[in-house]
């Protein structure tokens, strides 16, 4: 059933923009040829995901039988697989408050030791018979008052206040950013804590545990009919609520609030720029946006947004809505999936609100009557704050660092190939998933250079539409000559790429010649045979120098299940192989020399590669911690032993 409620009343409340104010830009904006290249990319990737979302569901067996396994996934992608204990909540209610027939607890909870969960629960004065229940879920709304923060459940209370006059038992809870205890949503967006792309953590995670646990919380009152709560919330709360509703039965009914849209909108429009890490699982499995909505099915859900909302489009909120019909259908559920489009821009508007009451009436009371009541907040902010002061054993701050378990060097024998098969297969399923799974044709070309008998450049197709050179110095042609594959980034392409432009000016670009350093290069590389490798974002396919950008850029490649480092290890990988297809290479020798992100790419390539007999590695990170992002990895190795695993595989070890 399509829901389109026209404009009925002016907004009561504007909040704050999602987190950052600022116009989202596509990536296709820029115009050099590497952000031109790095613009197709993105949207080749986006068009494979969602071409295969559901492809392979045609009944309701094929997705009650794979069912299990993306409900596993997503737990997995938020940080929740395994699950973390259910330790007591230790609940505290430090005060009430009473106004228009509602009263409202200030209260916390501790979701797992020392995680500070601080509501709002709103409920009758009076009451006869268990009520039905809603967690309201909030939106980066933040409050401050003598510059202590009252967390957002103030700014939203009018939500609560409005499901305790009507009936409801309401739990706001606020978000671990905009908490009284203020922790980090912005790890990647702003904090460049890259390392929680290592760890396979999201903020996210933590929300969607403390939804869990507030759903404990809930069942645990006497007031609560457990069997009947919904979930809503917008911005932030409507992500929120996509999490909890997928992952927890309990959830009756739901109704997020510009909380999603699909992948391109994110990927290719840009809306990433206007989203911290909060928004986002790790996106493992590589998933589109509508299998999480699918998770929700049959139970009762609406979609509901604006239609000028610029960082949740209406184009892609409807894609959502048109594929998560084919689920629905499949559980002849129709009635029970819904899209609400109002007219205005990123807001709380009446008319959002008015859906979200209508729905649960409909589904948690079996009420269709009309809403004669607005959403007005009933208390003063401040005096909705649970804590004087803050608790000395809180980790809310510091819950990143603890969240996702990380892997510790381990006492394993690496000398033995089944360790090593089992190390590598475990990085190709977590960490690597986002390599192609039927790689194209290398297409290997080779050109001499013009005035130098000992140089050429081979160019190969890495990954469409990158196709990479590797410049090659031979001063020995023999048949089993020893090639040492030197690893460039950005500062090594830096330091030498001057001298490549002397002996390759037709495929070095926008870097002036240095004939000295060629010289200094030719004279170190005489005596054997050296392959210069640039994967893609280095040299000649490097987009632009924009800080913020670059940012957002990496950004992009983790919603596509990858990292940017994840997929110049795939380049290094190739080039070698692209080297064996190469006319007198094909039989030599290989060692692999790098320094810096690149002896990092360089590491993880050779346990790909056979045949390499030396890894010449220096400024090589020693915890993932410091390391290029790879997704996934600190729950799997780390780099001490990684090192060991590649040492074995070496030929001449």
């Amino acid at each position: 059933m399509r829901y389109l409620f026209p404009a009925l009343l002016p907004a009561l409340l504007i909040v704050l923009a999602f987190t950052e104010t600022g116009f989202t830009q596509p990536v296709e904006s820029s115009s050099t040829p590497g952000d031109r290249l790095i613009a197709e990319y993105f949207r080749g990737e986006t068009r494979k995901l969602e071409e295969r979302t559901f492809a392979d569901i045609e009944t309701l067996e094929d997705w009650n039988r794979r069912r299990p396994e993306y409900r596993r996934q997503l737990l997995e992608m938020l940080g929740l697989d395994p699950m973390p204990p259910k330790t007591p909540l230790e609940p505290v209610v430090t005060g009430t408050l009473e106004e228009s027939g509602v009263i409202v607890e200030r209260l916390h909870f501790q979701s797992m030791p020392g995680l500070y969960v601080t509501a709002n629960l709103y409920r009758p004065n009076e009451q006869q018979g268990k009520l039905p229940a809603i967690l309201y879920v909030c939106g980066h709304g933040g409050e401050r008052h003598d510059g202590k923060s009252l967390g957002n459940k103030t700014h939203y209370q009018h939500h609560g206040a409005w499901f305790a006059r009507n009936g409801y038992v309401c739990l706001t809870i606020d978000t671990v950013q905009l908490g009284e205890i203020e922790g980090i949503h912005h790890g990647t967006y702003r904090e460049k804590m890259w390392w929680w792309n290592n760890r396979g953590y999201s903020s996210a995670g933590v929300e969607a545990f403390n939804c869990i646990r507030s759903l404990d919380y809930l069942q645990s009152r006497a007031e609560v009919d457990g069997d009947r709560i919904g979930v809503t919330g917008r911005s932030g709360g409507g992500a929120y609520s996509w999490w909890i509703a997928a992952i927890d039965q309990r959830i009756t009914a739901a109704v997020p609030v510009a909380g999603i849209t699909n992948l391109k909108n994110h990927v290719v429009d840009g809306c990433v720029e206007g989203h911290c890490d909060c928004m986002y699982m790790v996106n493992t499995y590589r998933w589109d946006y509508p299998m999480v909505a699918a998770l929700v099915a049959p139970r009762p859900l609406l979609i509901s947004n604006s239609d000028k909302d610029r960082i949740f489009p209406l184009d892609g909120v409807v894609d959502v809505y048109a594929k998560v019909q084919k689920i629905y259908d499949l559980y002849d559920a129709r009635d029970k999936l819904g899209l609400q489009i109002t007219e205005g821009p990123h807001k709380d508007t009446q008319e959002l609100r008015i859906a979200a009451f209508r729905w649960m009436n409909r589904f948690l009371r079996e009420d269709q009557s009309l809403i004669e009541t607005a959403a007005k907040p009933l208390f003063e902010k401040r005096d909705l704050k649970v804590f004087d002061s803050l608790p000395q054993d809180q980790r809310v701050t510091t819950i990143h660092e603890s969240f996702i378990a990380k892997a510790e060097p381990r006492d394993l024998d690496w000398e033995s190939p089944e360790a090593v098969h089992s190390l590598i297969e475990r990085l190709r399923e977590l960490t690597f998933r986002g390599w192609p799974d039927s790689p194209e044709p290398l297409d290997v070309t080779s050109v001499a250079a013009k005035e130098i008998p000992d140089a050429r450049v081979i160019e190969f197709n890495s990954q469409s539409p990158f196709r990479l050179p590797v410049y090659v110095l031979q001063p020995n042609r023999g048949a089993d000559a020893h090639v040492d594959v030197v690893v460039l980034d950005d500062a090594g392409w830096k330091q030498w790429g001057p001298a490549l432009a002397v002996f390759f000016p037709d495929h070095v670009g926008d870097v002036k010649p240095d004939r000295q350093l060629a010289e200094t290069l030719r004279q170190t590389t005489a005596n054997r045979n050296t392959a210069y490798i640039v994967p893609r974002g280095v040299g000649p396919t490097r987009w632009t120098d924009d800080e913020r950008t670059q940012t957002h850029l990496r950004r992009r490649f983790m919603l596509l299940g990858q990292t940017l480092a994840g997929m110049q290890v795939y380049d290094v990988y190739r080039a070698v192989q692209a080297l064996r297809q190469t006319p007198r290479l094909e039989a030599a020798p290989v060692s692999i020399t790098a320094a810096g992100d690149a002896a990092v790419w360089g590491l993880y390539a050779s346990l790909f590669v056979d045949r390499i007999d030396a890894l010449n590695l220096e400024q090589l990170p020693e915890r993932n911690r410091d390391a290029p992002d790879l997704l996934n990895v600190s729950r799997i190795v780390e780099i001490e032993d990684v090192m060991k695993a590649a040492r074995t595989r070496l030929v001449g070890k």
